[in-house]
């Protein structure tokens, strides 16, 4: 199991080589966890995985999750619609549950999502992370509601009705006749084959992260240096195997 407890109170005080120890040995976890997932293999960008790792240990921390929350998602708009850009990962097991493929909003691009945005009617995909919370049944049937935890970037999600569903445009048979999937109006829609696996697997609370080409983007809970000192204290910094 993954070893929540909170920093030593006096951590800021510690040498600086166990600040340094703590930075290297969570690069070492999320290597560890990278490794054993065969996430290389699937086509998920390690760069991209940290930063989701880093994310949910810092909203983790923030206690904005649920005590026993191991499941992660991560989206990478860097790469284009025909291939598989969702991954959704137990972080505890080690273990990926699925590989899929996701839309982005039509205004964010054709083929490879460049351009973001949180503006309602922009029909953009909107970066950062989130919240999974409520299924529901809507226009497009089962659905999954998400809560935008990135100030200016994403957090006009419910407002914008940014929700996982399932889409029929989202299919192995639309990349064969066009060569791409089909867009969204800046919803993350799967499709309809894996949508309720997809809603199962992540709603009740679980970190959902989109990446994507945006230099302005920046979040809170990116930061490394916090999501490190939380797992690994310069009082328990060789715990690693109670991870």
């Amino acid at each position: 199991m993954i070893n929540w407890r909170t920093a030593n109170a006096n951590r800021s005080t510690a040498p600086l080589e166990a600040a340094s120890s703590a930075k290297d040995l969570f690069e070492k976890y999320v290597d560890d966890l990278y490794q054993a997932a065969q996430l290389q293999q699937s086509g998920l960008d390690e760069v991209v995985f940290k930063k989701a790792v880093t994310g949910f240990i810092n909203l983790k921390m923030a206690n904005k999750l649920p005590q026993n929350s191991s499941v992660i998602t991560v989206v990478d708009l860097n790469k284009p619609s025909r291939e598989k850009r969702m991954w959704i990962v137990d972080l505890v097991a080690k273990h990926l549950l699925l590989n899929t493929w996701v839309a982005h909003g039509s205004g964010s691009g054709d083929d490879v999502a460049n351009s973001f945005s949180n503006i309602n009617d922009s029909h953009q995909s909107s970066l950062g992370f989130y919240l999974t919370d409520d299924v529901y049944m809507g226009k497009h049937g089962r659905s999954l509601h998400l809560d935008g935890l990135d100030e200016g970037f994403n957090d006009d999600a419910r407002a914008r009705e940014i929700v996982v569903h399932g889409a029929p445009y989202v299919s192995e048979r639309t990349i064969n006749e066009k060569g791409k999937i089909g867009r969204s109006w800046g919803c993350p829609a799967v499709s309809p084959k894996v949508s309720n696996e997809v809603i199962d697997d992540i709603k009740g609370r679980t970190v959902f992260f989109i990446n994507g080409n945006d230099n302005n983007y920046n979040s809170k809970y990116l930061n490394e240096d916090l999501s490190a000192a939380y797992i690994f204290p310069a009082d328990t910094a060789n715990r690693l195997a109670n991870l």
